[in-house]
């Protein structure tokens, strides 16, 4: 049996990415895989391609909710900055609006004894008043003293009369000022009101838009756990293939050759020194790629270890679009003689379709090559082996 797997490329924002999974359809040397193993291998890569769409429209409701729930919590902030600082004023305008009811009060009681004394000095006034001049004269010692006794009446008056009118005075400022004072009290109850009901508004907003957020989320995580379940499942008919061809370490498809894939399942874990180790197509590369897909450890084993120059991909980085799309953004070339550090891709053609697959060429010895990949057998995991160099297209990246 002849067995062998496709990687696609997975770019941010494409919600019609093809299958997480870019695994070829096996085919048997002896007797070719019957068209009821096709379909169910479309079928799996249907399902993930709508999954993943789902997810990531999903997700990106959760992204917009959460970003419009942010910037709801910065108004909520600022209106609750404001509510606080006009408490503030409330509170110090309180405290003199009750040191001046304080005043007010110290000042009538002030007023009421002046009032006292006055209404005093003036009932002695009234009967001094009765003594004539001739009178007061005759009771004085001498002029001086009759003089004294004139002045001192006139003084008396005088001043009582200007206390009662500064009195009169400071009572009818302090008024002023408390009514003046109480007008700005109603006007800050007023807005601190106005702003209780906002930050309550604004308050339910953030609330009811974290809880559409969490709930966009929760779809994320079900979808993804719906895609998980579809892999196993994928993952369980692929390895019956293999059961099929009796271990499948190599294998002719067309023109292109195979042979000694270690491990023979395709199954070497996350080694190779490639360090994006999550949950395959759980996260996304800095070439704009899916982890643990072919292309993006053929992208990774580039840069990093042959120190080529790999610009990120446009949504168009599956396997069968690096002919054109590796040549357009980071400058590679074709070449028909490899050397270590070069790439070949299977194109789209025959069973490959739709997405073709990608290795990297370790070492070369004449007209074979050995390559090193992630995703044969749709594994998601890394293996070696060695590839003739037919059928194939082989490119060269720049050194950076």
């Amino acid at each position: 049996m002849i067995k062998h797997a496709t990687t696609h490329n997975n770019r941010v924002g494409y919600v019609t990415r093809l299958s997480a999974f870019a695994v070829a359809i096996l085919m048997m040397i002896a007797a070719p895989i019957a068209y009821t193993d096709k379909a169910f291998a479309d079928q799996y890569d249907n399902q993930l391609s709508a999954l993943r769409a789902q997810a990531d429209q999903y997700q990106a409701q959760a992204n917009e909710l959460r970003a419009k729930a942010d910037t709801l919590q910065n108004k909520l902030d600022e209106i609750t900055a404001q509510k606080s600082a006009i408490e503030a004023r409330i509170s110090i305008s309180q405290t003199r609006h009750d040191q001046l009811v304080q005043e007010i009060a110290q000042n009538e009681k002030k007023m009421g004894q002046a009032q006292d004394v006055l209404g005093d000095t003036l009932a002695s006034l009234y009967v001094d008043g009765k003594i004539s001049s001739l009178e007061l004269l005759a009771s004085s010692h001498n002029v001086g003293d009759f003089i004294d006794k004139q002045e001192y009446r006139s003084s008396v008056r005088d001043e009582l009369k200007k206390s009662i009118d500064t009195i009169k005075a400071l009572k009818k400022k302090l008024d002023a000022d408390r009514k003046d004072l109480e007008k700005v009290l109603a006007d800050l109850a007023t807005q601190n009101a106005q702003l209780a009901a906002t930050q309550a508004e604004q308050a339910r907003l953030v609330e009811q838009t974290r809880g559409e957020e969490a709930a966009y989320q929760q779809l994320v995580n079900s979808t993804r756990s719906q895609m998980a379940e579809v892999t196993s499942q994928q993952q369980a008919y692929y390895q019956s293939l293999v059961s099929k061809g009796g271990g499948g370490n190599s294998g002719v498809i067309g023109s292109f050759s195979y042979s000694n894939l270690s491990p023979s399942n395709g199954a070497g874990g996350c080694s190779g020194g490639y360090p994006y180790c999550q949950a395959q197509d759980t996260m996304v590369d800095p070439w704009n790629l899916y982890n643990r897909e072919c292309v993006s450890y053929v992208a990774w084993a580039l840069e990093k270890r042959f120190n080529k120059k790999v610009n990120p991909f446009r949504g168009d980085g599956n396997a069968t679009d690096w002919p054109v799309s590796a040549v357009t953004w980071s400058g590679a070339m074709r070449v028909y003689s490899p050397q270590r550090g070069d790439v070949v891709v299977l194109p789209a053609s025959g069973s490959f379709a739709p997405i073709g697959h990608v290795m990297i060429v370790e070492s070369v010895s004449g007209n074979t090559m050995f390559v090193s990949q992630y995703n044969f057998y749709g594994t998601g995991q890394y293996s070696t082996m060695n590839v003739q160099n037919s059928g194939v297209v082989l490119l060269r990246f720049q050194n950076r």
